[in-house]
């Protein structure tokens, strides 16, 4: 566990210094974006001063530094002038809920595919399972997602094709589809690895032998396949869990959702550097705590991972 918030902490560290200056290197200068190419020398030096641009950039670093420790903030944002952190919080929820929602009915259908591509070897459903992955992972996710909003939205009518919901049950409807379209970016991975994992399981001595001694072949299953076979399946999950939430960012903004992509997007499109800044390390933050979680899951799941460096 300490080696674990040891590598955590160097990733943090690693990501708070290359977001500040990898987002200084970008063209553009955001004092002339918010007040506009016509203006004034003065007016511009004035912003300067009051954004602290005009400091040395080593002192600009320690500022930065300064906000996140003492506050979890990057600063106040250029464009809505508050807090990046408010900002942040304010459309989080929305995003953490699609990245949940998403990350369940992956892993809900990765099982059932699993299972039944495991449980019927060679035969048509296994193939047909098979041909999953080679088929949906060169699919854009966003591109899914506008296929769904004019099937399911526009033709049927199953779901609406923007907006999060007033909250509530009204809320997780409205995510629903966005979540399947984020989903389905994870499931055709998960299938394959959870698939070959329970094969090997399911061939191994000691299934063999719990057949043989009588327990029920839904009880191996469930009890022994299944855990034996989940922790790599469980690590690419882990993995994947910095392009989950790229893919929900994206899909936020093809379904018009509220959340923290549409939030990113405009920062971007204005040079809010602030915001960018505390948007990737919330993420980054996020990433590291999922991390851990898959760790702590993995060293429960098979008691030899803890120890492993």
């Amino acid at each position: 566990m300490a080696r674990a918030l040891l590598r955590a902490a160097s990733v943090i560290v690693c990501v708070v210094t290359a977001v500040f200056f990898l987002v200084r290197l970008v063209p553009g200068d955001p004092v002339k974006m918010i007040l506009g190419e016509y203006a004034t020398l003065e007016a511009i030096e004035s912003m300067r001063r009051k954004l602290g641009l005009d400091l040395p950039l080593g002192e600009q670093f320690v500022r930065f530094l300064r906000n996140i420790v003492v506050h979890g903030d990057t600063g106040s944002s250029i464009i809505y002038e508050t807090s990046s952190r408010d900002l942040i919080l304010d459309r989080a929820p929305v995003t953490l809920l699609l990245v949940g929602m998403a990350c369940l009915l992956a892993i809900l259908l990765a099982l059932l595919l699993a299972i039944l591509a495991a449980t019927h070897k060679d035969g048509p459903l296994d193939h047909l399972i098979r041909i999953l992955p080679a088929v949906t992972l060169g699919m854009p996710v966003f591109w899914v997602g506008l296929l769904l909003i004019m099937i399911f939205g526009v033709q049927l009518r199953w779901f609406p094709v923007g907006g999060a919901g007033e909250g509530g049950l009204d809320r997780i409807y409205s995510l629903t589809l966005p979540a399947i379209t984020v989903a389905f970016s994870q499931i055709p991975s998960l299938v394959r690895s959870l698939r070959a994992q329970m094969l090997e399981v399911l061939e191994s001595d000691f299934v063999v032998t719990l057949k043989a001694a009588g327990i029920p072949g839904r009880v191996i299953l469930v009890k022994h396949v299944l855990r034996n076979s989940a922790l790599p399946a469980l690590m690419l999950l882990g993995v994947n869990t910095a392009y989950l939430i790229g893919g929900t960012l994206v899909v936020e903004q093809a379904f018009g959702l509220k959340g923290i992509g549409s939030l990113l997007f405009s920062a971007i499109s204005n040079r809010d550097f602030p915001v960018i800044q505390g948007i990737a390390l919330y993420c980054a933050f996020f990433v590291v705590v999922i991390g851990l979680l898959v760790e702590i899951a993995s060293g429960y799941l098979d008691p030899r991972t803890k120890g492993e460096p």
